[in-house]
């Protein structure tokens, strides 16, 4: 059996359902059944466990063959690092005192850097957390999700144009949801012996201008990528209810991307490309 956390978002829920295609039993967790009835008719299993709750995390994670987890975000949050660090320190000890042979969790490309990082320094403390507190396991260290343009595909469809705080012409290592799913459930599946760290990516670098030569030929028009400032970050998110903190510690996230600081680690990792590209997941969103 295995245990999956973040099934009602994108990653968590390819790897439930990679999972349960080749036919093994799944236990979602989840804060609140509801939430998660929908994996009921497909044949998973459902664990009532907030991931801050020690006691009902390691209540769900006993028995289990391995799970995947992750640190669910909270931008809301004033000190977005340091609480997700405790929210990971929590999770270790559930980990550790459920026994859980095989762990696999989900991190960023870019979290070997202990400064400078912005959010991902926040996965980085998962790291440190969690993985000493697993018998075995696999860290997968992901590429920037295509999926994170979602929110401004609307836009590029009404208007041409593809806002960004990206370097426009810059391209970077970016993967798809789906294919992050696959590889996990793949780790959970061909559990590690010792520490296992997979670096993750799509088919090929792109760079903001690239994706939106990807949309021109999508929606039939003209669209341009158009780079905003840095500076306009935190107003910018401040005003979609994002705490002053962890505005600025996107910031700084997106001037480390654009500095090339934010990087696979590449030493001592399994490289894997996945086969699912922008234009195939834009298809997706656009519904075209």
């Amino acid at each position: 059996m295995y245990v999956v956390a973040g099934a009602t978002g994108q990653t968590g829920g390819a790897v439930a359902e990679a999972l349960l295609e080749a036919g093994q039993r799944v236990t979602i967790l989840a804060r609140n059944e509801g939430k998660a009835s929908a994996w009921k008719s497909k044949g998973a299993g459902i664990a009532v466990a907030d991931l801050g709750d020690e006691p009902a995390l390691a209540r769900a994670l006993s028995g289990a063959d391995g799970a995947f987890l992750l640190i669910p975000p909270d931008y809301a949050l004033s000190d977005y690092v340091e609480d997700r660090r405790r929210l990971a320190r929590s999770m270790a000890r559930a980990v550790a005192a459920a026994g859980v042979p095989h762990v696999v969790l989900l991190s960023s490309i870019g979290a070997q850097r202990p400064e400078g990082t912005g959010l991902i320094l926040a996965l980085r403390g998962a790291e440190e957390e969690i993985a000493p507190a697993a018998r075995n396991v696999t860290v997968v260290r992901a590429a920037y999700f295509i999926e994170n343009w979602a929110t401004v595909l609307g836009t590029a469809k009404a208007n041409g144009v593809l806002p960004t705080f990206l370097s426009a012409d810059r391209r970077i290592p970016m993967v798809a949801t789906m294919d992050v799913g696959r590889a996990a459930a793949e780790a959970l599946l061909h559990p590690a012996n010792g520490k296992r760290r997979i670096e993750l990516a799509g088919p090929e670098d792109d760079s903001p201008d690239d994706l939106a030569r990807i949309l021109s030929s999508l929606l039939g028009r003209d669209v341009r990528a158009e780079q905003a400032p840095l500076a306009a970050v935190v107003p910018t998110f401040r005003s979609f209810g994002m705490s002053e903190g962890s505005a600025r510690r996107l910031e700084e996230m997106y001037e480390a991307i654009n500095e090339a600081r934010v990087s696979f680690e590449g030493e001592g990792a399994e490289i894997r490309r996945g086969p699912t590209g922008a234009a195939e997941v834009f298809r997706g969103i656009l519904g075209v």
